[in-house]
């Protein structure tokens, strides 16, 4: 049975997931007519680092799962969920909204930088306690 904290990456990346494809129909069909082309490069840039870090949370749910020394992996997944809510939500906030959040997107970034060198740690770690 999978810990608390391994189903809560799974869910998470699996809703981030799902708004990845609902953000990438919405871009391809109906933003063309309604962005310039740099505001929509922006918006297809956070698509795919939204996409890339679903698959993350996942993995890190599948990592917990399995049992390895949990703490730097839920940190990882902290570091993933955090910044992908900061770097594709403030993205999504400016070029659709016109909200924008200071610098929302590069500390989102260095989160999500963070959360990868977490999950390497938590993988070094693991190789010792076995």
């Amino acid at each position: 049975m999978a810990s608390v904290s391994a189903r809560v990456w799974l869910v998470a990346g699996s809703l981030a997931g799902f708004g990845t494809v609902v953000m990438a129909a919405v871009a391809a069909h109906a933003l063309p007519q309604r962005l310039e082309p740099r505001a929509l490069a922006a918006v297809q840039s956070a698509i795919q680092m939204q996409g890339w870090h679903a698959l993350a949370l996942i993995l890190t749910g599948l990592w917990v799962a399995r049992g390895t020394p949990a703490l730097l992996a839920n940190l990882a997944g902290g570091a993933f969920l955090l910044g992908l809510l900061l770097f594709s939500g403030s993205i999504y906030l400016a070029e659709l909204a016109g909200v924008h959040l200071g610098p929302t997107a590069p500390t989102g970034g260095l989160l999500l930088m963070a959360g990868w060198l977490l999950l390497a740690a938590s993988a070094i770690a693991a190789g010792r306690a076995s």
